[in-house]
């Protein structure tokens, strides 16, 4: 199809945000093309919108000078033999906008579109493009499920054993499971960072060993919803560290409240962009913690303030691109469609048609997610009443030594008597522990204060000089759950000096009960923490016979580990102590007047 400046209904102004830049004639010319003439058609198609609804503006006019994005289009058309959809080419300019200095502008990329679109064709043309004509020595591809990354790697593979030219620059292709490379020749780079080893492209699934070892430069993460805490981030991610040049780009459908590492950089950078849809308002700021952070660096050692920096988004390197339905669109609006989808009909099996199907027979939230890329904030699910559990959560602001935190009238009093709440993953791979104890103003108070892998690390975290003084007891699952042989390991060891309470049984659901009531009631306050928040909401609730309940490990969609370390803590904090009753006293000598008193007369005092 001809490139010519005429636009497509819709595309028309590719100027997004309230302050974008108009991209420039050059850039209208190259990514859109005209429509089909459709005169006659009873229903003219509705084609995929190039430009995203939602992005994050160009600095300056987008030209061969000033993105390397007219390369990449190039490389994809005459190397590949790659015809890119128009959206695909609006987001290599945009995504690939150089600095006055010719220095790529973002280091992080995150783009968010419907399901099907194209993401991986885009991912095999940049990851080729960034190995054979930039030099990049390590392109890095993940995802949550290994095959799914597997797949995309094998296409790039493909697309070089299949080209003549191509080929001559394949060194060798490694399959084997686990260790799958695709190794290319040393070569002469047009980029700055090239080396004389070949470049290599390889793929890891995405957890927290993901990228150990490795200096990477473009690191291309799929589905980046699926990221429920910020272990495989901080894993892969850092292996940028040590480049002048790297691009961390994240590809995604719309995600959930569960889709930690995704609702923070959403929202960092709509808020860099004005806030179009409001929801900086809705979500407060989700970032890594000082706890997550701790968990990634293994370190038992308090971070300082340079070690937490390395781990914040900056914003000023952070661009979305963002395919969406906007807020409030009806499902059924073809219009809404073509924003969220921009292969639509210029993908010929991508249809009108198919979409129409799937609206027809998807519940309304599979349908806005998948199809519309619309996010679920979870907001009427999990199994406290709509709300409860955001009443309970701790205001954040900006305290005086300008950092973001809980004033001191929301933490539990400092030195104070705490009870610790400890519980395992579903999987046994994370241990968490929580603390509960009272504010200055006698209200409870409950947070998470440790979350690691494994838990050998439990005993000495609770037993160290700084908090054994302050536990008064410690309380997990004690029967049945992969807690609980830790639990029982605590009870009988000598040197671990807090006292174990069991915790079994009916203890289990009454405990459940008062936390719901507690919440329900709002005499129970927690801090925002990503990982709770995430648990409260959506845990699914296994319901027993009569009626009593508790929180379901393998059923939840999130982990509700720490949703029952919360718990434990909960019940421990209003457990009735029963103070065992005195000692008897020393037994007297019996006082009577017949010394000889007889055996057979003891009958007779009425015992």
């Amino acid at each position: 199809m001809s490139q010519t400046s005429k636009l497509a209904p819709g595309h028309a102004d590719p100027v997004s945000g309230p302050n974008a830049v108009d991209p420039g004639d050059y850039y209208r010319k190259v990514c859109h093309v005209p429509i089909p003439d459709q005169s006659g058609a009873k229903r003219p198609k509705i084609y995929g919108y190039a430009e995203p609804r939602i992005c994050t503006p160009p600095l300056r006019a987008l030209t061969p000078d000033t993105t390397l994005g007219y390369d990449v289009i190039e490389f994809a058309r005459d190397a590949l033999g790659v015809d890119l959809y128009p959206w695909q080419k609006v987001l290599l300019c945009r995504m690939l906008e150089l600095l006055p200095d010719g220095s790529l502008r973002f280091r992080t990329a995150v783009v968010l579109i419907a399901r099907q679109n194209g993401k991986s064709t885009l991912s095999q043309v940049l990851a080729l493009w960034f190995m054979i004509v930039w030099g990049w020595p390590l392109v890095m591809g993940t995802a949550q499920d290994l095959e799914t990354a597997e797949e995309v790697w094998q296409g790039a593979v493909d697309l070089v054993e299949e080209d003549e030219e191509l080929s001559k620059l394949l060194k060798r292709v490694v399959k084997v499971n686990g260790k799958k490379a695709l190794e290319l020749n040393p070569q002469e780079p047009q980029g700055k960072v090239g080396k004389k080893t070949g470049p290599r492209y390889k793929v890891k699934a995405a957890n927290r060993r993901a990228g150990r070892g490795f200096t990477g430069n473009l690191i291309m993460l799929d589905e980046l919803r699926e990221h429920q805490n910020w272990e495989a981030w901080g894993a892969i991610t850092k292996t940028t560290m040590a480049q002048a040049e790297a691009l961390i780009l994240a590809l995604s459908n719309a995600g959930d409240l569960t889709s930690i590492v995704l609702r923070y950089l959403r929202k960092m950078a709509h808020e860099a962009i004005g806030d179009p849809d409001g929801i900086c308002e809705e979500i407060g700021a989700a970032g890594p913690s000082a706890l997550d952070v701790a968990d990634l660096t293994e370190d038992d050692e308090e971070l300082d303030d340079d070690e937490l920096a390395d781990y914040e988004q900056d914003e000023d390197t952070l661009g979305l691109w963002e395919w969406s339905m906007a807020p409030g669109t009806d499902k059924r609006d073809r219009q809404g469609w073509a924003q969220s989808n921009p292969s639509l009909n210029w993908n010929p099996g991508f249809t009108e048609r198919t979409i129409a199907a799937a609206c027809k027979t998807d519940p309304e939230w599979v349908f806005r997610t998948e199809v519309g890329c619309q996010w679920s904030e979870g907001t009427l699910t999990g199994p406290f009443p709509p709300g409860a559990w955001d009443k309970g959560k701790n205001p954040v602001q900006t305290l005086d030594d300008g950092t973001i935190g809980v004033a001191e009238e929301h933490r539990i009093v400092p030195g104070s008597e705490v009870w610790a709440g400890v519980d395992q993953s579903h999987d046994r791979s994370m241990t968490y522990v929580a603390f509960g104890g009272f504010r200055a103003d006698g209200k409870a108070q409950v947070e998470i204060v440790a979350a690691r892998h494994g838990s050998d690390w439990v005993k000495g975290y609770l037993m160290d000089v700084k908090r054994r003084g302050r536990v008064k007891a410690v309380a997990g699952q004690s029967k049945g759950a992969p807690i609980s042989p830790l639990m029982e390991s605590l009870d009988a060891d000598i040197e671990f000096t807090i006292p174990v309470v069991e915790w079994s049984g009916s203890d289990l659901t009454n405990g459940w009960a008062d936390v719901f009531d507690s919440v329900r009631d709002v005499t129970v306050f927690h801090n925002p923490q990503p990982v709770l928040d995430t648990a409260a909401a959506t845990a699914v609730v296994k319901v027993f016979s009569g009626g009593a309940s508790i929180p379901d490990h393998r059923a939840s969609p999130a982990e509700v580990a720490p949703l029952m370390a919360f718990t434990a803590v909960k019940w421990l904090m209003g457990r009735r102590v029963v103070a065992p009753p005195p000692p008897p006293p020393p037994p007297e000598a019996l006082q009577t007047a017949d010394t000889d008193f007889a055996a057979d007369d003891v009958a007779q005092m009425g015992f």
